[in-house]
């Protein structure tokens, strides 16, 4: 039993660090110290609890966990620090040893984090590093984010099998592994009914889906599709080899999941695929552009790509380039090589400098906003159904279309939250979004 006034009148901090699916999991942690009565520190107020949830995807992201702890410490001195995510599993006797951590959380541990604060005495702390070894991690923990009223984040899938030769995800999260579809859609019909329109479904393998339930992922989109109330579902991205044609045809013909795609392509060089151990070639990945293309002409496709790997020679990245530059997408995001420890890619003799890295994702930055721009125009003069959010700045407020074309009109608090007829006009002053002239409230 947790005695419940160790956390009276107490309040907590949360700081998230990486992918959408840690934000996820950060706000379920945040919904669990609520339900104790945790209440979220207010703006300027020093805090009794502080989370911290960690990335550690690259070297930099590291860094910026550190960064961060260090940070929090010095605004919150008394606070009890709490440290979990993928940088706390790899490495929890290194986050342990940061000024002002109390409590290092793993992968296995974060989601039952209150039966870890039998209290809050900062010198009393029972254990510093609470973990298990990743191998026997196998529990899904379901996680949604609530934190915007207009988007929520689902998390359908965790862990990954793939064991790409730069990558240490799997083993921070673990064997792939997922919820339920039932579970799934009790969470999405609970998202309706707090007013979300828009969940994007996120994992760190979602096309994965179904290793620990014998499930499917169309099966799983299939129930997520008959949910009343959501307006809108987003895939997050999605590993090329499993996006299947039926997929791509069920999005097609979809009542609520939208023409957006987000495919990592890594590299458009097949031998720089073979030794970052990826599952498919770049024949394939055109393929499966073209087919979405060929099914769904305004689909938004954002690819990501990364640059400066081990073994990248000036050829090979130029294949890359090239390659990409065929491909009518709309986006790329683009990302350095950090070698990590641990990782097979560190047997690849040839080592790109750090100024090389810097000059091809120039590149491929200048190359990326020339196809958003060509994505945008081509949209200009075309009627659309904007989801417009709370957010604002200054005057101005922000949504985006089905198909992720980002949409900027005068702030009116009755339009958020909302999904809006349109007419996209031309780009606002920085060329960072379509303004648009409203038609109608979309129903």
């Amino acid at each position: 039993m947790i005695d419940k006034t160790i956390f009276e009148n107490k309040t907590a901090v949360y700081y998230t660090l990486g992918c959408k699916l840690n934000f996820a999991e950060t706000s379920t942690i945040g919904r669990l110290l609520s339900e104790q009565g945790i209440r979220r520190a207010r703006s300027g107020e020093t805090a009794d609890i502080c989370v911290v949830n960690t990335c550690t995807v690259t070297e930099l992201a590291d860094k910026k966990c550190r960064q961060a702890i260090r940070r929090i410490h010095k605004l919150h001195p008394d606070a009890f620090v709490i440290v979990t995510g993928c940088y706390a599993q790899l490495k929890p006797q290194e986050v342990a040893r940061i000024e002002g951590v109390d409590l290092v959380l793993g992968a296995e541990q974060k989601s039952d984090i209150l039966s870890h604060l039998h209290h809050l005495d900062k010198d009393r702390a029972t254990s510093a590093v609470v973990t298990s070894p990743i191998r026997n991690v196998r529990s899904f923990s379901p996680s949604c984010s609530s934190d915007d009223r207009t988007r929520h984040f689902l998390k359908v899938q965790d862990g990954c099998d793939y064991y790409c030769s730069y990558c240490t995800i799997p083993f921070a999260r673990g064997r792939s592994r997922n919820g339920s579809i039932d579970h799934l859609v009790r969470q999405a019909g609970e998202v309706a009914r707090k007013g979300g329109k828009e969940i994007v479904l996120t994992g760190v393998n979602i096309g994965d889906f179904g290793k620990s339930t014998h499930e499917a992922f169309i099966d799983l989109i299939r129930a997520l599709d008959e949910v009343d109330g959501i307006a809108r579902y987003r895939i997050s991205s999605i590993e090329p080899n499993l996006l299947t044609d039926e997929l791509i045809a069920f999005v097609a013909r979809s009542k609520r999941f939208t023409p957006h795609f987000h495919l990592p392509l890594q590299s458009g060089s097949d031998m720089v695929l073979k030794w970052m151990r990826r599952k498919y070639d770049t024949a394939l990945f055109r393929y499966k552009v073209e087919r979405i293309r060929e099914m769904i002409p305004d689909a938004f496709i954002g690819v990501d790509v990364i640059v400066g790997t081990r073994g990248e020679t000036d050829e090979l990245f130029d294949e890359t380039f090239a390659f990409i530059r065929s491909l009518d997408i709309a986006r790329l995001h683009v990302f350095s090589y950090s070698e990590r420890p641990g990782t097979q890619a560190l047997e690849i003799a040839h080592v790109v400098p750090p100024k090389t890295k810097q000059a091809r994702s120039r590149q491929l930055l200048e190359l990326s906003e020339i196809k958003q721009h060509a994505f945008y125009a081509r949209h200009i003069g075309r009627s659309a159904d904007v989801l417009f959010e709370h957010t604002r700045k200054g005057e101005r407020m922000y949504g985006f279309t089905e198909n992720y074309i980002k949409v900027e009109t005068p702030y009116v608090a009755a339009s958020a939250n909302e999904v809006i007829r349109v007419l996209l006009a031309g780009w606002n002053p920085d060329q960072t979004a379509l303004t648009c002239t409203k038609l109608q409230r979309h129903e």
